[in-house]
């Protein structure tokens, strides 16, 4: 039989009970919780080398990564942001060279306003600079036109324009179209600009001013050189032989397409 004592102050006491006890310190938690004090759950880990219970190290979890997440999303947001500003600014600056100098601070409305005034201003300019002279222009198009030459016996002329893109059969087709017509051809000309192309007639139907008179009859030979015209331009249109790859060399030529001396009947 063996009779022991135990003295609560003395530190082997307490090294020989914390031998024994498995959780030295399970009971704190429950010691705060009759205090009142507030708990903070802990996960507790077995360390292989102190051979007792351990706080588990902090790890971290899903708010963490999602908090990261967030803000690698917003820091990629805001260079998005700066970048679209930048290209916006950098598009208004050229804008602005479009615009005469002017002392007035104008805002994105009155600058765009202004722009588009002043392209509209340049395209009037640059169609009045081409007044007079055969040039190409961006639309497909046909016109006819009826004139006097101002002599005695008052010549009645036809001058006609076909503008479209260049194609392999495009001056055949012309030609058929020109010889189809019950006119004298009296002058044509052809310039080209890029893969552009422009044909301009004249034509006379050898009447004099009397006979010219007739305007049933100068309507009724307008709308035959419109109608042919435009029946090239249609085949164009819709011949699917037709490459844009096919085109003339990017500059602007004049040359004599027929023999003014030729003639249809």
């Amino acid at each position: 039989m063996f009779d022991y004592g135990f003295n609560s102050n003395s530190s082997s006491g307490s090294g020989y009970m914390s031998t024994f006890d498995p959780f030295p310190r399970s009971l704190q938690g429950f010691s705060d919780v009759l205090q009142g004090r507030p708990v903070v759950s802990q996960t507790l880990v077995l360390d292989a080398e102190m051979g007792e219970l351990v706080k588990a190290p902090a790890r971290v979890g899903k708010k963490g990564i999602s908090e990261t997440k967030a803000l690698a999303a917003l820091k990629s947001h805001s260079e998005a942001e700066r970048r679209r500003r930048e290209r916006i600014n950098a598009h208004l600056a050229t804008l602005r060279g479009f615009v005469p100098c002017s002392t007035e601070k104008m805002d994105k409305a009155k600058l765009l306003a202004a722009v588009i005034s002043q392209v509209k201003e340049l395209k009037r300019d640059a169609l009045e600079a081409c007044k007079g002279h055969l040039i190409p222009t961006a639309d497909d198009e046909v016109k006819v036109e009826t004139y006097f030459d101002g002599t005695k016996e008052g010549t009645l002329y036809f001058k006609a324009s076909i503008c479209c893109d260049y194609r392999p059969e495009l001056l055949s087709d012309i030609r058929k179209a020109v010889d189809s017509l019950p006119l004298k051809m009296v002058n044509a000309e052809m310039s080209t600009l890029g893969s552009r192309l422009k044909n301009e007639f004249v034509f006379t139907n050898s009447r004099n001013k009397n006979s010219a008179d007739d305007a049933e009859a100068t309507q009724i030979l307008t709308d035959s050189i419109h109608q042919a015209l435009t029946s090239v331009l249609e085949k164009g249109i819709a011949s699917p032989e037709y490459s844009p790859r096919t085109t003339l060399p990017n500059k602007k030529r004049m040359v004599t397409f027929f023999d003014s001396s030729s003639s249809s009947s």
